[in-house]
């Protein structure tokens, strides 16, 4: 795999601020991006982000500044125009252990707040903080594709469960450990991963016994679409999946992903209505009449300048 590190002047994270020079006509060399604690983020071509989760000595373990990192990031991929599609993996040894239990330890202390109302209150809204870094990859219009190799626990499960196309290795397992620590996994498993496997059979034994899933359960079941024989097999399937959808016109692309998420929740007819209405402007975009001249000249996607978006 070719890594390119992020540029200044390719910054993922500062769009806003690049618009603001613009205007303003300033010529200051623009800041240098942000150093992340717990994640890696390169370029693995221009169009492609790949987003490593980087605590390698602790197993990719989540602490306080991963929950907090994660939507920073993905909040910045959404907006910037030349990232088209996303890669998540794991640095080291395995994808990610779950929650860094000791880091994390003050969260599940009970509160020092003497009412009990105010102090769930408190606590609803550090849950709901928590949720959010696993709904914005979701509700980022570039599609993600997560790449799991090794371990994938407890939170780790959450992760995933929000991504649009989920790869293993072979070596890969899963396992939705929160019932062995005393709690109901409350950041995303038991909302998305019925509707990503379709058994709720399954689901429930997953959840309810916390043992563990391996790479050809994953598949059979579909929480897994394709298993690569190792880790560098693995990234670079997953680098080949990420280029062809980055080839594709970004309307088409990000519009499918919206209406695919939005079928997910609502009924076929609420479904049909809502693209009919984001169609209505969508199909007035250039990317058809480029899309068709390409197909019409025989040429692949990738030959077609789409502008970004």
């Amino acid at each position: 795999l070719r890594t390119l590190p992020l540029s200044p002047d390719r910054a993922v994270w500062t769009p806003r601020l690049a618009m603001v020079r613009a205007m303003s006509g300033s010529e200051q060399a623009p800041p240098p991006p942000p150093t992340f604690e717990t994640l890696r983020v390169t370029q693995l071509t221009d169009a492609v982000t790949h987003v490593e989760l980087n605590r390698p000595a602790k197993r990719n373990a989540m602490n306080k500044a991963f929950w907090r990192e994660m939507v920073e990031c993905f909040s910045q991929i959404s907006e910037d125009p030349e990232c088209r599609a996303v890669v998540v993996s794991g640095a080291g040894k395995t994808f990610t252990a779950g929650i860094d239990l000791m880091d994390m330890a003050s969260i599940f202390m009970q509160s020092e707040e003497g009412d009990t109302a105010r102090a769930a209150w408190k606590l609803r809204r550090t849950i709901q903080l928590y949720q959010d870094t696993f709904t914005v990859i979701e509700k980022c219009p570039k599609p993600v594709v997560v790449a799991v190799h090794g371990a994938c626990v407890g939170a780790g499960v959450d992760l995933i469960s929000a991504c649009d196309i989920r790869l293993c290795s072979q070596d890969a397992w899963f396992q939705i450990k929160e019932v062995d620590i005393g709690l109901a996994a409350d950041v995303g498993t038991l909302q998305r991963l019925p509707k990503a496997i379709g058994s709720r059979s399954l689901v429930n034994d997953l959840a309810l016994t916390a043992r563990k899933m391996w790479s050809d359960e994953a598949k059979s079941c579909g929480l897994i679409s394709r298993v690569f024989a190792d880790h560098e097999a693995l990234m670079a399937g997953a680098l080949a999946i990420a280029e062809e959808i980055a080839a594709r016109s970004p309307v088409a692309v990000q519009g499918t992903k919206v209406n695919l998420l939005y079928s997910r929740d609502h009924s076929v007819q609420e479904s049909l209505d809502y693209i009919a209405t984001w169609n209505m402007s969508m199909l007035q975009t250039e990317d058809i009449i480029k899309s068709a001249q390409a197909s019409l000249e025989k040429k692949s996607p990738k030959q077609v300048p789409f502008s970004k978006l």
